[in-house]
């Protein structure tokens, strides 16, 4: 069951953030601060024959210019390393840099991009994911098969990623089966638009550099500025100030390391902020296309024997944070049904359009639509009322998954019937009105994440985490769980968090996981913070560890409220000795059990109603 723990408080970053107060990394200034601006490639696919920025460098208010001959000939990626900063030699998509500058104003900057000579010799574009499959396609990356890559990529010219799930027989499946329904589906990509554009500062002090930067993940982000310098981490520091949403699209790796070059090459701060135009131009974090193919075997009576998968992700023109696309792809066009018989292949395919990315649960939302749409198909094929044909064959508690994998409580059921409760599905409707039905879900990653909690001698807390805050509701949670562990009120703690010199390790905001990961982190620290607490008041009042209860700001002996001691006391006491500070890791829990392996005219939307099944959920 869904349970609930901790009353409602004010945000921490309320009041900044509704009076405009709060700063952004575009409100940074500091003193000679210099601004950056891009030169972008205008085509998709070319050979780079000439790059001339000496015009640019001679422009007065100039104070660097920098190419891929001025920073370290390091390729990069998590899954890939394909891409590196600055285009070299080939360009790929259009929006691909080419050079960045470092200038007075932005207009001084403008003027030198656009001072900067380039010359290209047409390569062939390739667009079309199904094309770039075929054994002639024009290859993407020609160097391909020397790049470095994680060991469990399955890759083959312009395949970045290859997975598959086969659970039984899938033909002798499609034979029992009464009906086959066959369908294609394609889903084009999009961009993440947060309404903050990105933004970095960087400035050097000595041989070390500070970036201010709108990421989600900040640990991330300084593994690349390392990676693509090669410098050491303890030089580099990221600070994320308020963040204006990301929605994914500011995970990983981006302009980091860009204008911390043009900031070392200048020798003053510099600031890059991206306009709206360059947001939808430039950024590898974009949703990416997907084309599926889905053939579904189903009996008579509803219940399905089979389902065939295919399905081609639209990579782009570097992996980026994508190389596990195809694997959560697959997983999801198979549905959260029990089928006993079941081949999804996934392609993640180079193209020559901007490079795919984290985007709020990449490939879910368009393999749910495709699978969820189908699903409506085949029930429609064998006149079933799709809601009682998902009833019928959706997951339940204990039931095998495509992957093998038994699942624990999960919910599907329940939320089937609050849904169809909530909307009235059933009722008489007017004519022009219809009830829709679909089912998503996601998983949440299991990562690591670190936290430490600190009482200080006046009795207020500190919570130093790696997490971050662009809608996860960190600001509140994670002091919400603090402060219910140790008895405390939630604003009694603060946070510091958003600062890769300050806290432990955090993936950050991504995978939906900010909360599961390190709120246990978080527990697991202010655990240790109740134990020692327990023991100065169990020697202030005489009693036993194990009978000491932390409420209200107190620690009272059980069953005897009034032999009490505040807090903030033992705060006070243990100031002087044993600090009351505790560690916590939210470490990656155990792998899960395995078990073998037509309308015409306008449509609008006049309600919608969502239950979601969470498990454990903390109100705020």
């Amino acid at each position: 069951m869904t349970t609930a723990t901790t009353p409602r408080f004010v945000r921490a970053d309320g009041p900044d953030k509704v009076t405009g107060s709060g700063r952004y990394t575009a409100d940074l200034t500091f003193t000679g601060m210099l601004t950056a601006k891009f030169r972008y490639a205008e085509v998709s696919s070319a050979r780079i024959v000439r790059l001339d920025v000496s015009a640019a460098r001679a422009i007065p208010g100039v104070f660097s210019v920098i190419t891929a001959d001025d920073v370290p000939d390091v390729r990069f990626g998590p899954f890939v390393q394909d891409r590196t900063l600055f285009a070299r030699d080939v360009v790929r998509f259009e929006g691909e840099i080419l050079a960045a500058v470092a200038a007075v104003d932005a207009p001084t900057a403008q003027r030198a991009v656009n001072a900067i000579v380039v010359e290209y010799e047409a390569l062939p574009v390739v667009t079309d994911v199904e094309a770039a499959l075929t054994p002639d396609a024009p290859l993407v990356h020609a160097g391909w098969a020397g790049y470095g890559a994680a060991d469990a990529l399955v890759r083959d010219r312009n395949d970045a990623s290859f997975s598959s799930i086969v659970k039984g027989d899938v033909d002798a499946g499609m034979a029992e089966a009464d009906m086959v329904i066959s369908s294609r589906y394609v889903a084009d990509g999009c961009h993440a638009a947060p309404i903050e554009p990105r933004a970095v500062v960087a400035q050097w002090e000595g041989n070390k550099v500070t970036i201010w930067t709108s990421t989600q993940v900040p640990f991330d982000a300084r593994a690349g500025v390392c990676e693509t310098l090669e410098m050491p981490a303890s030089r580099v520091r990221i600070i994320v100030p308020h963040l204006g949403g990301g929605f994914g699209g500011k995970c990983g790796f981006h302009y980091e390391a860009h204008v911390a070059a043009l900031a070392r090459a200048a020798k003053r701060p510099v600031k890059l902020v991206f306009s709206r135009r360059e947001e939808f131009l430039a950024p590898d974090r974009r949703r990416e296309g997907i084309v599926y193919s889905i053939e579904t075997g189903v009996k008579r009576d509803g219940t399905i024997t089979a389902r065939r998968v295919w399905l081609a992700i639209d990579n782009g023109a570097y992996t980026a944070d994508s190389g596990f696309f195809s694997q959560i792809a697959a997983m999801h066009a198979l549905g959260p049904y029990r089928i006993p018989n079941v081949s999804a292949e996934a392609h993640l395919v180079y193209t020559n359009h901007q490079p795919s990315g984290s985007v709020r649960a990449p490939t879910a939302p368009q393999s749910c639509w495709a699978v969820e749409s189908h699903t409506d198909e085949v029930a429609r094929a064998v006149g079933i009322d799709p809601v009682e044909f998902r009833r019928l064959n959706a997951v339940d508690t204990g039931a095998e998954g495509p992957s093998g994998q038994v699942y624990g409580e999960i919910g599907v059921q329940q939320c089937i019937d609050a849904a169809t409760a909530a909307a009235g599905y059933g009722e008489q409707l007017p004519d022009d009105e219809a009830i829709g039905v679909a089912i998503g879900w996601w998983p949440s990653f299991s990562v690591p994440s670190g936290a430490y909690v600190k009482i200080d001698s006046d009795g207020s807390g500190q919570i130093i985490t790696g997490a971050q805050e662009c809608g996860t509701g960190a600001v509140m949670t994670l002091r919400q769980l603090a402060a219910e562990e140790l008895g405390m009120r939630q604003e009694d703690f603060e946070l510091v968090y958003q600062d890769t010199s300050v806290a432990p390790y955090d993936m950050g905001a991504t995978g939906s996981q900010t909360l599961f990961n390190n709120g246990r982190a978080v527990l697991a620290a202010a655990g240790q913070i109740a134990e020692q607490l327990k023991n100065l008041a169990a020697e202030q009042l005489e009693a036993s560890p194990a009978d000491i209860v932390l409420a209200d700001g107190q620690a009272s002996v059980a069953g005897t409220p009034s032999k009490s001691v505040p807090i903030a006391e033992l705060a006070a006491i243990a100031a002087g000795g044993e600090l009351l500070i505790g560690h916590g890791s939210g470490a990656p829990p155990g792998p899960p059990s395995l078990q073998g392996s037509s309308c015409v005219g306008d449509v609008g939307m006049a309600a919608w109603v969502g239950p979601q099944f969470s498990g454990h959920a903390v109100r705020v």
